[in-house]
């Protein structure tokens, strides 16, 4: 079925207002979107392209801010595009912004619900959080890093939190553990649990979502799937829920846990894995030779590389 592009859906050159780097590797940037930051909701995501020659990527909004305009959005430099979206500065433009796309986060009030983060899942399920605090809910946030230096947003997610847990697999910060750890912990004490909301890698939700299986606890997870028009058109981002084909970019990104094919999902996130990396190292290459040869390696020509 071909699902063609909504009113709702806007696309535009946007502006850098503001960059912050939130942890090594992972950026931060506030940008004017006003038509998007009307419309968009918790949950929901935007592809945007760098310039004209570039590839568009999904990425979650990570805050909305509609009285001024401004959509927020978190990534951490793990590809070519990535990198050269960090290499943007305050002020510079994004050519094309497209959103808001996907379906809204499913808010309302559920009783005592738990808000499970994987590293630069935080910034993307703050919103989520929010809103649900918003809606009447006890909400229990679990924050998962690598180590202390790597966490991020703890203060943000504390105010909309009743109880907020964060852990660290090296154990350089609160407790030492994995998010599934505190998720048993949290089970375990009794306390009834009626929704849990997972946004992070595709293994931490796997797990999360094996976690809450057992105990009945309604689970839902936020896809990440390779994605290339985000309107339905072209298939690739298709998952497997409950045996069925979903296409994440207009039947979620937000699917049921307990039904889908993670394993899947995780196949086909490696297709490209060789081509993503030489396409890194290319990049990387010309940056450095770029630079040692006018030290100007922030130039519009490497950027647009």
């Amino acid at each position: 079925m071909v699902r063609a592009r909504t009113r709702t859906q806007e696309a535009s050159t946007t502006k850098i207002l503001k960059k912050e780097v939130l942890a090594p590797g992972i950026k931060r940037f506030e940008l004017d979107a006003p038509e998007v930051a009307r419309k968009a909701k918790p949950g929901q995501f935007v592809v945007l392209r760098i310039h004209e020659q570039g590839e568009r990527i999904p990425l979650t909004i990570g805050d909305i801010r509609a009285e001024e305009g401004v959509v927020v959005i978190v990534f951490m430099e793990v590809g070519k595009t990535t990198r050269q979206l960090g290499t943007l500065e305050q002020g510079d433009e994004i050519a094309d912004f497209i959103g808001p796309l996907g379906r809204p986060s499913e808010i309302e009030d559920y009783g005592t619900v738990v808000c499970v983060a994987g590293g630069v899942g935080t910034p993307e399920i703050y919103p989520i959080a929010r809103a649900l605090k918003q809606a009447g809910n006890k909400v229990i946030s679990i924050l998962g890093f690598r180590s202390k230096d790597l966490r991020m947003m703890e203060e943000e997610m504390k105010a909309v939190s009743d109880e907020l847990i964060v852990t660290t697999d090296d154990g350089s910060y609160g407790t030492k553990g994995f998010v599934t750890d505190a998720l048993k912990s949290v089970i375990e004490r009794g306390e009834k649990l009626d929704k849990v909301f997972a946004v992070g890698p595709v293994i931490m939700m796997k797990m999360v979502s094996k976690t809450t299986e057992p105990h009945g606890i309604s689970t839902l997870v936020s896809l990440n799937p390779i994605m290339v028009d985000a309107t339905g058109m072209c298939g690739v981002c298709r998952v497997t829920v409950g045996g069925e084909m979903k296409l994440a970019c207009v039947d979620g990104p937000e699917f049921d846990g307990h039904q889908v094919d993670f394993d899947e999902l995780m196949t086909r996130l490696k297709v490209y894995l060789t081509e993503e990396k030489q396409s890194l190292e290319a990049y990387e290459q010309r940056r450095t030779e770029h630079q040692g040869g006018c030290g100007c390696c922030g130039s519009k020509e490497v950027k647009d590389a």
